[in-house]
């Protein structure tokens, strides 16, 4: 295939915004349109919301906005679409997908679902050991709520290349969504590591959305970009060696410039020079990049090394639950009540026998997010939110945080500010652990559709 290859953001996380996917569908020339819609913690979020609410379908909750939003202008330009918003039921959504085609009266559309990433009932036997801290998996066996391998982009490619518009999977690394219609539409070797590292590190560039068209990178004085409510997803004009032009629909707010996409390149790569994915390993350092023209940025250069003979497992697990509550000061001597406040909790803490694994009264305004950290000579500022957070074994334990914060009301400091509690303030935990399985374990499988 001679031609450059237009593929498209649709989302880089599940809460992302609809409007700049709708924006790529409509005017964005798109040969293909890419959602990623999961982070860590949504499969263990959503296997406990499934064991909670039989009614839950398993994907992505957004899906019908995305969908809706982007189906009619992509059956309009024949974009094909490649999404992970399955979550932990990609059949279901799949199907889905179909019932929203039919909607808007689109007939003959092959939608197809990649599953096979969700290996739960055998991590434990196909796993040895916990990576973050060396011990064996089966010790997570009392809490195990769900595990997940990471697939690669090759199931998506032996899915279009059976004719689907419409790819969903469930956990499908984040580049190798982007990857896959580069690796079908230029046939590159599965196996071939200099290309496929190309690929997957255009992938990384894409995958975090607006990121690299100037979102998360705004500092006033500093790094300002057009339009900072207006953000566009990027498009990636790429070419069948594997070299790229990172770009975004004109007139939209935002920006891409060396500065945006080197922010991006590096952002959550612990080793630029060894970048692990299911498909290839990615080396950034030879990469060169030129700005080309407004909103233009071309990279080249970009390589890998051979994949690994592992796969990374996520795995979930309970982890108890927290319960959290907040409270304000304003005025003058805000901070000295804030700090009687505290003191007053931790007293009553102890009179109600709160068994806490753990426990912080963090002040917004002075040392919530650096904590021990924070100067002593902090400038004082003149309103203060007390937050208060226990972690607990049981959701009762967890309720008595919220419980006390509610005596504050009259029982507490001058001028104390309470909220009415109409929002849940115990929460379960779930905890996310990862390890590594032989690639040959988990083979993924692949379901067809057609509208």
């Amino acid at each position: 295939m001679s031609k450059t290859l237009r593929i498209g953001s649709g989302a880089a996380w599940w809460g992302d915004r609809v409007e700049p996917a709708a924006l790529n569908a409509e005017r964005g020339e798109l040969d293909y349109l890419c959602f990623e819609t999961m982070a860590e913690a949504t499969v263990s979020a959503a296997q406990v919301r499934a064991r909670r609410d039989p009614s839950f379908p398993g994907y992505d909750t957004y899906l019908d906005d995305r969908m809706r939003a982007v189906l009619p202008a992509c059956m309009r330009n024949g974009t094909r679409i490649v999404s992970n918003q399955g979550w932990i039921n990609p059949t279901a959504a799949a199907k889905r997908i179909v019932e929203l085609l039919q909607e808007i009266g689109v007939t003959g559309v092959k939608v197809a679902a990649v599953g096979g990433s969700l290996i739960t009932d055998r991590v434990l036997e196909l796993t040895d050991t916990i990576l973050e801290n060396g011990q064996p998996t089966h010790t997570l066996k009392p809490t195990l709520i769900s595990a997940e391998a990471y697939l690669g982009a090759e199931p998506i490619v032996e899915a279009l290349k059976a004719g689907a518009q419409i790819v969903v999977t469930g956990r499908v690394a984040d580049p190798s969504i982007f990857m896959a219609p580069m690796m079908y539409e230029f046939g590159w070797d599965p196996l071939d590591h200099a290309r496929v590292g190309a690929g997957n590190g255009i992938g990384h560039l894409l995958e975090c959305g607006a990121q690299v068209t100037g979102g998360y990178f705004s500092d006033p004085g500093f790094k300002d970009v057009p339009e900072p409510w207006n953000f566009a997803f990027p498009i990636a004009e790429v070419e069948a060696n594997g070299d790229v032009v990172i770009t975004k629909v004109s007139g939209s707010g935002g920006a891409v410039t060396l500065q945006t996409v080197k922010e991006q390149m590096l952002y959550e790569v612990h080793d630029p020079a060894n970048y692990i994915t299911p498909d290839v390993v990615v080396d950034f350092t030879t990469a060169k990049l030129e700005q080309v023209g407004p909103d233009r940025v071309r990279v080249t250069g970009l390589s890998g090394k051979p994949r690994t003979p592992t796969l990374k497992v996520s795995i979930g697990c309970t982890e108890g639950f927290i319960g959290e509550d907040m409270f304000f000061y304003a005025g003058p001597g805000a901070l000295r009540r804030a700090q009687l406040a505290k003191k007053v909790l931790e007293e009553r803490f102890k009179i109600v026998k709160l068994q806490a694994e753990d426990m912080r009264v963090d002040f917004l305004g002075i040392n919530a997010i650096h904590g021990d950290a924070t100067p002593a000579d902090a400038p004082e500022p003149y309103e203060i939110a007390v937050r208060v957070a226990a972690r607990t074994k049981t959701r009762e334990e967890a309720a008595k945080v919220g419980r006390e914060v509610d005596g504050m009301a009259v029982s507490g400091i001058a001028h104390t500010g309470k909220r009415v509690p109409h929002q849940e303030r115990t929460r379960e935990v779930i905890g996310v652990w990862s390890s590594l399985v032989p690639r040959e374990q988990v083979p993924a499988s692949i379901q067809y559709f057609e509208s």
